[in-house]
């Protein structure tokens, strides 16, 4: 199956590079491209693609607005922010608006085409050595709430668990190494309290472990 990728950046020579590096992949396709995020929005109703890598600086309307529109209109299609430092303010609000991850901008050819495979599998696109310290960061941000544990009430005990060692940063194959099961048992009850919270994918099950307080900020 191709993945369909838009490109979403302000600077013509980003998205030129961008496309070319995902264009020497047999499985992945550029179905458009935009320079502000109101035509990111128009570009992804026009083209629906699996995954758009969005610039979060743009003119006209702001990448954080934009993953916030296409994420209400197009469930399907994940966003990736696009950033040039890992804990960037950017970053915080478009994850807070439902942003799949997000990648440095001076990323490496061959791993730029792994991440958005990686992301069109629903997997997270944040380094599992930074998950914590971000969320952590992003959830203090938020405005103070009450801990909802109540909407944790559906999950069974393991899958309690391993949603809070996913909030750590851990990979399928650390969790599996921790709790003694196999990397796809891992999986399975990662997708299992995704699909019971009803939450897009690993990234946003991560913000709902803090925002639960299953796991707590630091």
């Amino acid at each position: 199956m191709t993945i369909r990728v838009v490109l979403a950046d302000d600077q013509t020579l980003v998205r030129a590079g961008f496309r070319g590096l995902l264009d020497h992949s047999d499985d992945i396709e550029v179905v458009g491209e935009a320079s502000n995020g109101a035509q990111a929005v128009e570009t992804v109703a026009a083209t629906r693609p699996d995954i758009v890598l969005m610039d979060v600086r743009m003119p006209v309307m702001d990448g954080v607005k934009a993953t916030a529109a296409i994420v209400a209109r197009f469930p399907a299609t994940r966003v990736v922010v696009l950033t040039t430092f890992e804990l960037d303010e950017y970053v915080f609000e478009a994850l807070r608006a439902g942003a799949s991850g997000f990648l440095l901008k001076d990323i490496e050819p061959e791993e730029l085409r792994q991440a958005v495979r990686v992301v069109a599998g629903g997997d997270m696109l944040i380094s599992p050595r930074i998950t914590s310290r971000l969320v952590s960061a992003l959830v203090s941000r938020a405005p103070h709430a009450p801990a909802d544990h109540a909407r944790l009430a559906v999950l069974t005990d393991r899958e309690r668990e391993v949603m809070s060692l996913v909030a750590g940063g851990l990979t399928n194959e650390e969790i599996g190494q921790r709790l003694s099961m196999s990397p796809a048992t891992a999986r399975t009850h990662v997708h299992r309290a995704m699909a019971k919270l009803r939450v897009r994918d690993r990234a946003q099950l991560v913000v709902l472990a803090y925002q639960t307080g299953l796991v707590a900020p630091g």
